[in-house]
């Protein structure tokens, strides 16, 4: 009996011996060792460059370090190839990134792609072919995370709306991918949708497509309600008025019908009048329904299992665009196991959670208290400054005083000129 615990323990650690992690990212001080800034968008000038750093708000000063745009208005293109190029076939894929806009971001794009082996490092950019495009994309009200998979040498983009963060502190993204056509995409650890390949993307051509051979009947009726031939409209319906003389409006006591013409009662809406007429509707007695095009097969439609399924996945990048620059990208990996990715996350984001939002909350109190002072101090210069441009109004509006004799007009103030 107690043999089944440790057969449970020795099954589950051989799973985690045949997990493999394809390539893991902390960004440590040698990170530009293995990273090649692209060539994209740098003679036009419109480049912008990553730098190092923990941001304003961290949980550990170290670990906290990613990658961050600096520069506003900028194309940004960067890539790592891995050790050794992949093939997700029969196995599940995970891609895992944390990203932190601290920018208050307004417009920019913060997703990562999964890129084949095959990618020119030095020239990466908009381009260049990817595989998978996850993260990310906020643009003044448009905010969502991007899902995009390349199938067949086109871009798909998911047809449901997948929520994202757009606060200043840092958020984990997580896609999984498995080897029976369904997904799975979670932020900070808990699932925010999940589905499969072949609905929420358009791949494959429809099952189903309406035959080509069948139209709807001339005869058939599908129009719901028809007028009541038995409805006839009133002989003097037509002889009601849109308006009447107002019978309550009486001549002004003032009105004088020499200066102020003839008086004629304002008019109002007549109450009896009923507008155009129209008949009353009753049921169709002829009403068939709504027809329904008749489908078939679709001859173009080939069932694919292997929609998951990338080989030579090589490398990882970001390639954006930011109006205001600000992001720090942080702790990626790539794996085939959901534990290791877990596990990742345990040791490089979930124990930094806590601190980092403390910091940011501190950082926040002290600067909504400094800008009340800047407030409160203004409020209080704002009389004196009143005072002082009361005086100088006092100054200049002090009235100049000149006396004269029988003989000339003589000044009294020096600055006072007399040209008559």
């Amino acid at each position: 009996m107690r043999l089944a615990p440790l057969i449970f323990l020795v099954l589950f650690l051989v799973g985690l011996s045949s997990a493999k992690i394809y390539f893991s990212e902390t960004f440590d001080k040698e990170w530009e060792s293995r990273w090649v800034e692209s060539s994209f968008k740098k003679e036009e000038g419109k480049a912008g460059k990553f730098i190092q750093t923990a941001g304003k708000w961290f949980g550990d000063a170290e670990d906290g370090k990613g990658i961050q745009t600096s520069e506003d208005a900028k194309f940004y293109a960067l890539s790592a190839k891995f050790p050794q190029s992949f093939s997700n076939k029969d196995k599940e894929l995970v891609v895992q990134f944390t990203v932190k806009h601290e920018q208050r971001i307004d417009c920019g794009g913060a997703y990562i792609k999964l890129l084949p082996d095959t990618l020119d490092q030095a020239n990466f950019g908009g381009d260049s072919p990817y595989y998978i495009m996850f993260g990310p994309d906020i643009c003044g009200m448009s905010k969502k995370t991007h899902l995009i998979f390349n199938y067949n040498d086109k871009n798909h983009l998911i047809k449901k709306e997948l929520k994202v963060e757009s606060d200043q502190l840092s958020h984990q993204y997580t896609l999984i991918l498995k080897p029976d056509n369904t997904y799975s995409v979670l932020i900070d650890n808990k699932e925010i949708q999940s589905g499969s390949l072949v609905e929420d993307w358009d791949f494959l051509a429809a099952k189903e497509i309406k035959d080509p051979k069948q139209s709807k009947p001339v005869d058939w009726v599908d129009v719901k309600e028809i007028d009541d031939p038995e409805d006839v409209k009133p002989a003097d319906y037509d002889t009601i008025p849109a308006t009447i003389v107002d019978p309550e409006a009486t001549k002004p006591e003032d009105w004088e019908d020499e200066d102020d013409g003839e008086w004629e009662a304002p008019t109002i809406a007549n109450p009896e009048f009923q507008g155009a007429w129209k008949a009353k509707k009753i049921p169709n007695p002829a009403y068939k329904g709504e027809w329904v095009h008749p489908l078939i097969a679709n001859p173009d439609y080939k069932e694919d299992k292997n929609i998951y399924l990338f080989d030579k996945i090589g490398a990882a990048g970001f390639e954006i665009w930011q109006v205001k620059a600000g992001t720090i990208f942080d702790n990626i990996i790539v794996t085939d196991s959901v534990e290791e990715a877990k596990k990742f996350s345990e040791e490089h984001f979930e124990k930094n959670v806590e601190g980092e939002k403390k910091m940011f909350d501190d950082e926040e109190a002290k600067r909504q208290e400094e800008e009340k002072k800047k407030i409160e101090e203004a409020k209080k210069a704002q009389p004196a400054a009143e005072d002082a441009q009361e005086s100088e109004t006092d100054a200049e509006e002090e009235p100049v005083v000149v006396t004269t004799n029988t003989n000339e007009e003589k000044k009294v103030k020096k600055d006072v000129h007399d040209e008559l």
